[in-house]
């Protein structure tokens, strides 16, 4: 595999995490212009009667002019970090992993963010640490050329609207998940399933992911 470029993510995909298992350098884009709908703000949770969405409320300032993801504030209204916690509680407390890993994530959920970068890097770090994953993840500077810097641009391929089965080199390995008996297996599910309900062995299941 060729390096990579992505886009910050929430609780990013399986998808998007095989790019930061198999890639020898990972770029990560923050000087793009922040698109809606995408997994910019938001992720995919297994519930009871199939995929959940959770998305992060932002402030999008001059409403003329394009942002940059790198400037998107979280919005201060509402009380979605309880929401979001809550969320996640009620969907993995019965899987087989959460409590072991539970008190790792939900805790930032408790910290103040201003900044959507911020807190979604934040989480990344912790699920890649939960892996015992390092890969090299080299911030851009400036909107980035994909060809310039020789990598495999997913800025906007990996996103919520696009199949992930437009990338030959991603087959999600089925894995268990605690409401499949209901819903069957859900695919390309936010890291935060595959890892509650996995545990040390989502790195395998990572790893078969990728072709």
């Amino acid at each position: 595999m060729n390096a990579v470029l992505l886009t910050s993510a929430y609780l990013p995909p399986v998808h998007y995490f095989t790019k930061l298992y198999a890639a020898p350098h990972i770029y990560m884009e923050c000087y793009d212009h922040f698109v809606k709908q995408t997994y910019r703000n938001r992720c995919v949770i297994a519930g009871p009667d199939g995929p959940l969405t959770l998305t992060l409320p932002v402030e999008h300032g001059d409403k003329a002019a394009r942002p940059c993801t790198r400037d998107i504030r979280l919005s201060s209204h509402g009380n979605w970090p309880h929401l979001h916690r809550t969320a996640l509680r009620s969907a993995y407390e019965g899987s087989p992993y959460f409590e072991y890993y539970a008190d790792d994530l939900l805790p930032l959920y408790d910290r103040s963010w201003s900044f959507l970068v911020d807190f979604n890097e934040a989480l990344t770090e912790v699920l890649l640490g939960l892996l015992d994953l390092h890969p090299d993840i080299r911030p851009t500077s400036a909107y980035a050329d994909a060809v310039a810097l020789g990598a495999d641009d997913f800025r906007e391929t990996i996103r919520p609207k696009i199949p992930f089965t437009d990338d030959p080199a991603f087959t999600p390995k089925p894995y268990y998940q605690i409401f499949s008996a209901r819903t069957g297996f859900l695919p390309n599910l936010s890291m935060v399933d595959l890892l509650f309900n996995m545990g040390p062995e989502s790195r395998l299941v990572l790893r078969d992911s990728v072709f």
